[in-house]
């Protein structure tokens, strides 16, 4: 794999290097991406998680949800591209993550500083109350799953069309952006606003930036120094002999 090498010693060299990943990651997880040749947006019309629409159709947007997002993302493992970045976040090399995902693959794998800048299937927030629930440990199975404290309809903690991102999150990933002198960016096409501009602020303030797609995206010839077209996986497995 051409300058995988040379990758790898600017990954050892630096001091602030952060993962940046979207759909693409998940992929070889079992998780279909949302955009592109397969997506779940070919297939279902995404008004469902619409902030209105599960307002006002809140039983139509859970059945669509579990069917959806629950049902495969729940049984999903992390591979190896998730289990590689652990690694080196463990190796004190990858100091973070700003994740685009839901899917909670990156903790499983063993990261643990991770922005999950659109939220996450993993817990459920009541629309009422705004307390929060683990979904592993709430009946989700019931046509409209309501909050245990009011019995407000309880909402999936990400970011739905229409729904600001999380000013926590957003500050986390925009001031771990400014810090990076490095950016691994991996399976995500840079098209969803504002966590594509990201990367850009990362370049902005010199950072070199490492891009992992099987296809070129919004990045590759802005602002990417070293572009990898393959899988993930692929990618980070040979990536891995660098740092045993």
């Amino acid at each position: 794999m051409d300058n995988i090498e040379i990758v790898a010693d600017v990954i050892k060299k630096s001091k602030y290097c952060i993962g940046f990943t979207g759909a693409g990651i998940s992929v070889e997880s079992g998780i279909p991406p949302f955009t592109g040749a397969g997506g779940l947006w070919t297939k279902y019309d995404p008004k469902f998680i619409e902030l209105s629409f599960f307002y006002s159709n809140p039983k139509k947007s859970w059945e669509e949800m579990r069917k959806i997002f629950f049902n495969s993302m729940g049984t999903a493992l992390p591979n190896k591209a998730h289990k590689v970045l652990a690694e080196l976040e463990n190796k004190n090399i990858v100091k973070g993550i700003i994740t685009q995902n839901i899917d909670g693959l990156h903790q499983s794998a063993g990261s643990k500083n991770v922005i999950e800048f659109h939220g996450t299937i993993n817990t459920l927030v009541c629309t009422d109350c705004d307390l929060k629930y683990r979904t592993s440990e709430t009946d989700i199975t019931r046509d409209i799953p309501k909050c245990p404290s009011c019995n407000g309809i309880l909402k999936p903690d990400f970011v739905f069309y229409g729904e600001g991102i999380n000013k926590i999150n957003y500050t986390k990933a925009n001031d771990m952006a400014v810090k990076a002198d490095v950016v691994i960016i991996v399976g995500t096409a840079g098209q969803v606003m504002p966590a594509c501009y990201l990367p850009f602020t990362s370049k902005k303030y010199g950072a070199k930036i490492i891009e992992i797609n099987t296809l070129e995206s919004a990045f590759t010839s802005q602002i990417t120094d070293y572009y990898f077209p393959v899988k993930a996986t692929e990618f980070f497995s040979e990536l891995e002999k660098f740092f045993k």
